[in-house]
């Protein structure tokens, strides 16, 4: 099968590997209908993170069913799925509590072979995997897609923000998941939404997503204009969807006393300085999204065709031309690139 692997820092190939097998009873193996190039892959093809050896990339998929361990009993071959990029369970205590990537049995997915392929094993099938009821229309694959990751992601965001009705709610980023963190908090029902972007098709499709306002400005002229809209006191519920040392600490000045950030940006090289949060008066609250918790509610809405979070993939490859995707997203000619294997 082709899959995708990155060699170094920009240097990423797709070329042929071996096809996926079930290796334990729990595993299940599936023939991808779409994939994606995420924003955290960025960090290695731009050498913030190692790259130590040849690396099998990609961890958002839907796809068909086409084989299943002997102890899977909630999917079958031929179902149209929707998996989480941590493998998961679903029954610990810890998953139980709707922390599925925190998981006392958690795999992280592309261990052996990533989504950015033909076809993928995914580990705890039972536990990762959400069949939808049928097989959907085309158009809504890019939607299912996105709730595996982005979607996902900025739904944890909203919620670890405590956004809801009569709340505040600023974004900080514009990138797929701060976009579907903007609607994510729509849909929580949130009274006024403030996304911070510079880039002009970011912003438009965050104010079709549900922003009310959109500050341009970064840093702490960002901070002063969230100030600004809000009376002085900040907004009530910040999320935090970029991971870099200047955003949590826009995100955490931007928040009222009392108020809550919501940080779902992968985290790289960010401290916080220990008297001015304990002087804030803010509650810190995210990390990996446990996607799993949010899918089958988040499947329902695109079934429905409530949501369109799959408006977030500007621009569609194949497979084969994976490369060319992550320039574009490195170069911001695309927002979030989709992948047809």
């Amino acid at each position: 099968m082709l899959a995708t692997v990155m060699y170094a820092p920009g240097d990423v190939r797709v070329e042929d590997r071996p096809d996926p097998t079930i290796h334990k009873p729990t595993d299940a193996v599936i023939r991808l209908s779409a994939t994606c190039i995420c924003g955290s892959d960025l960090w290695p093809y731009r050498g913030a993170d190692s790259v130590g050896e040849p690396l099998p990339m990609g961890h958002e998929y839907v796809g068909i069913v086409e084989e299943v361990g002997s102890d899977v009993t909630s999917i079958a071959p031929g179902q149209f799925v929707v998996g989480s990029f941590f493998a998961s369970d679903n029954t610990c205590e810890i998953c139980r509590a709707g922390y599925q990537t925190s998981c006392v049995n958690r795999e992280i997915l592309g261990t052996g072979g990533g989504a950015q392929a033909q076809r993928m094993r995914v580990p705890w099938a039972d536990g990762t995997l959400v069949a939808t009821p049928d097989v959907p229309d085309d158009d809504l694959v890019p939607d299912f897609l996105a709730a595996s990751d982005v979607l996902g992601t900025g739904w944890f965001g909203a919620v670890a923000a405590e956004a809801g009705p009569g709340k505040t709610v600023a974004v900080v980023g514009d990138g797929a998941v701060g976009l579907c963190a903007v609607l994510a908090a729509r849909e929580l029902g949130a009274e006024r939404i403030i996304a911070m972007s510079r880039h002009d098709s970011r912003q438009q499709l965050a104010l079709e997503f549900g922003a009310t306002d959109i500050v341009t400005e970064r840093g702490e002229a960002g901070v002063e204009r969230i100030k600004e809209l809000t009376h002085g006191l900040g907004a009530h519920s910040v999320i935090e969807a970029v991971g870099t040392q200047e955003a949590m600490m826009q995100a955490i000045r931007s928040t009222r006393p009392g108020g809550h950030v919501g940080y779902v940006g992968v985290s790289h090289d960010v401290t916080l300085p220990g008297e001015e949060l304990f002087m804030s008066h803010v509650h810190l609250h995210g990390g990996p999204a446990p996607v799993r918790r949010f899918l089958p509610d988040l499947i329902e809405r695109i079934r429905q065709r409530k949501i369109n979070p799959g408006r977030v993939f500007d621009l569609e490859l194949p497979l084969g031309d994976a490369a060319a995707g992550y320039r574009a997203m490195d170069t911001r000619e695309a927002t979030k690139v989709l992948l047809r294997p």
